[in-house]
């Protein structure tokens, strides 16, 4: 990785901040995740992680405004301050969009070569994420079965938001909760959607309960953009065993940050301290090799990554390069490269259904 100077590495903490305003030039979102650290500051740490959904939230209204993104829902799961909407920095609206588009690449590929057939995501820490909301309101979409897990209190403000706005109700009727989950079983087409209250450390446990509607019996993509590297290392290869030793043709897909040692990264980790947020996978998995190999050693067959850098390179055409440019521009660019480089997009599968992944999928 390029080192740069320690005085000139920018400040992560002033990159998530906001500047005033709505709108810029060119106008025509970890979440709160299931998730936490150790047992004695689970509460307080709990409690920091669940907060990272509202700059997540944020971030994505911040990319929707300026033109970045396409999401009728974003506006749904954010309150906007006094002086109107939070417009995040050039160099977070870019990095927002290209982790977005990475994940929707992923998961539209994963669609289109299961088309005639049942398939199911899952979501871990799917805090206020809106894809659920983006898929199902394709005309088209069939025989997907959809679940998202994450804390109690944050799958319950989930259920109270689509209850009460019609655009979401539209999209996720009839919602019937029990306990602290709910769900939407018979949406059109064949479509299903379950939302589940659950600390996901609770999966370890050997009294866990059942999560009721997974199917074991279909190609499955787990997702964990940013959630699984709140947990301990354990615990994070322990949710990911209790997938694997259910569903035999799976996919894992994870967005995380990379690099924690060289002088880019320290700071990084240094910011998030300053926030006290913890990532413990990053010491585990440090490079998108380790990533790959954490998968593998999971009992995936074959593994592919991409840093958030490479997929603006490799997987953003000129054309768009171009459109996205045309939004703010962008003065950082050195920055840019650094902080794209310090995330990972990292994918693996074994089993059917995943055939589109090795054919249209380039690295």
């Amino acid at each position: 990785m390029p080192n740069m100077p320690a005085p000139s590495i920018p400040n992560l903490l002033s990159l998530r901040g906001s500047r005033g305003g709505s709108r810029g030039r060119g106008h025509g979102r970890g979440r709160g995740r299931g998730r936490g650290g150790d047992a004695h500051s689970a509460p307080s740490h709990d409690s920091t992680i669940q907060g990272t959904d509202t700059d997540a939230a944020v971030s994505r209204m911040s990319a929707v405004d300026l033109g970045y993104l396409q999401d009728p829902f974003a506006q749904y799961f954010v309150q906007n301050p006094v002086g109107g909407a939070v417009r995040r920095l050039p160099i977070i609206n870019r990095g927002t969009y290209t982790r977005t588009i990475a994940l929707d690449r992923l998961i539209s590929s994963f669609l289109s070569g299961t088309a005639t057939r049942e398939r199911q995501i899952i979501s871990l820490g799917a805090g206020t994420d809106t894809r659920c909301f983006k898929l199902f309101s394709q005309p088209g979409l069939a025989n997907l079965i959809y679940h998202e897990i994450d804390f109690p209190a944050t799958t319950s403000k989930k259920l109270q938001l689509v209850n009460a706005i019609p655009q979401l109700r539209s999209i996720i009727p009839n919602s019937v909760a029990e306990n602290d989950s709910w769900s939407s079983p018979n949406l059109q087409n064949g479509c299903q959607y379950w939302c589940h209250g659950l600390d996901l450390r609770d999966l370890l446990k050997d009294d866990v309960k059942y999560l009721v509607g997974i199917r074991t019996d279909v190609p499955t993509v787990l997702i964990s953009e940013c959630c699984l590297c709140y947990l301990e290392v354990p615990q994070a290869r322990g949710v990911i065993g209790y997938f694997t030793e259910r569903i035999s043709n799976l996919a894992i897909t994870i967005y995380e940050p990379i690099y924690p040692d060289d002088s880019f990264g320290k700071q990084m980790v240094s910011n998030l301290a300053a926030r006290r947020i913890r990532m413990p996978t990053l010491d585990a998995y440090q490079d998108p090799e380790k990533q790959q190999l954490r998968l593998k050693e999971a009992g995936l067959s074959l593994t592919r990554s991409l840093t958030i850098g490479d997929v603006w390179r490799k997987w953003v055409v000129d054309e768009e390069k171009e459109r996205v440019d045309s939004l703010e521009g962008l003065d950082e660019v050195e920055e840019w490269n650094l902080l794209a480089d310090h995330y990972v997009v990292v994918w693996g599968w074994r089993g059917d259904g995943f055939q589109e992944w090795e054919s249209d999928l380039t690295v």
